[in-house]
């Protein structure tokens, strides 16, 4: 093994010592009632964050208590930590090759497996409710996502690797990268060669592609306004936020959207992206940023906004003579 490869993988496995004391994971959770938002801590040997807070709320959907001790992955998941430490420093200092093949192997099942585990114990957490719950949805589970965003009722669910799951991601991307550097026997390593870039470039991309902020179709009949909490019926007034974190806020009224940011639910700096529906045609959402607003009396909107979104200039045109409305902006009308 070159001793590039040895280092990198010796200072992985130093680095996974911290994992034993900073949290693996985290959900954050988003509601109006909590601005400054609760947040579930998980990490390799306990629970922490706001857990009596939330674990009161979930008493009354039926959801079951989190407690340390229901938790059988506590007890054996800090000596698999020290386990795969221990692993990495001693492939680095052997520097045998067929351990390094061995060690990517059981540390890409370990990440499988935990995931499906993870994703097992949310399943179960959302959706084996308390038929004696004082308060009951028909047809509602409470599954919070593995990873990304999913709106539950009221509360936005914000699930993420924390401190010590990048540690975790880093560690894998360098080993998977170490194994594919030696077994194409790469020989050469310059201190700004792109290859010392490749685990970063990696990481990178696996959060983007795993933290996607794309709209999501509205659903008539299903979706809620997050402002006015009205069914949405009608989507051709639709609009919908997005948040740096890949958070999606959805609305029946472009005036609700407003509302909503300026009563301060909804921070401008939190903000990535605002889409509309198109008034016309398929009601697809386009951009904010490529989108024409009209505001007029005849048009009756859902919540009395009275604005139309157009994805073309023509169809702004064509529909501002008909409704003898006034064209206005985004900006106008969010400052």
């Amino acid at each position: 093994m070159q001793n590039w490869i040895r280092i990198i993988l010796s200072l992985s496995g130093l680095l996974l010592i911290v994992v034993l004391f900073v949290p693996m994971w985290r959900i954050d959770l988003d509601a109006p009632q909590y601005p400054e938002g609760l947040r579930l801590l998980i990490y390799p040997h306990t629970l922490g964050g706001n857990v009596n807070i939330i674990n009161g709320l979930n008493h009354y959907i039926g959801m079951k208590t989190l407690q340390k001790d229901d938790f059988v992955e506590f007890a054996i998941l800090p000596y698999i930590i020290m386990f795969f430490a221990a692993f990495f420093v001693a492939v680095g200092i052997i520097g045998n090759r067929k351990l390094m093949y061995i060690l990517c192997f059981l540390f890409v099942c370990f990440g499988i497996i935990a995931m499906v585990d993870f994703w097992r114990w949310e399943y179960n957490y959302g959706h084996n409710l308390n038929p004696e719950a004082a308060i009951i949805v028909p047809g509602m589970a409470y599954q919070p996502p593995l990873i990304g965003f999913k709106q539950l009722l009221n509360f936005g669910a914000y699930s993420v690797p924390d401190v010590g799951g990048w540690i975790f991601l880093e560690a894998g991307a360098v080993l998977l990268f170490s194994s594919l550097a030696d077994f194409f026997k790469f020989r050469k390593f310059k201190k700004n060669n792109m290859l010392t870039m490749t685990p970063v470039l990696f990481f990178v991309l696996l959060f983007i592609s795993a933290c996607s902020s794309a709209p999501q179709q509205i659903k008539i009949g299903i979706d809620n306004c997050q402002f006015c909490k009205m069914t949405i019926s009608d989507i051709k007034y639709g609009a919908e936020a997005i948040t740096n974190k890949g958070k999606v806020f959805k609305f029946d009224d472009i005036n609700c959207l407003l509302i909503y940011i300026k009563e301060g639910n909804l921070k401008k700096a939190d903000i990535k992206d605002v889409y509309f529906t198109d008034f016309c045609s398929s009601h697809q959402l386009f951009i904010q940023s490529n989108i024409f607003l009209l505001k007029s009396d005849e048009l009756k909107s859902p919540m009395g906004g009275n604005i139309a979104a157009y994805s073309s200039n023509d169809s702004l045109k064509l529909y501002t003579e008909k409704l003898k409305g006034q064209a206005v902006t985004w900006d106008q009308l969010i400052n």
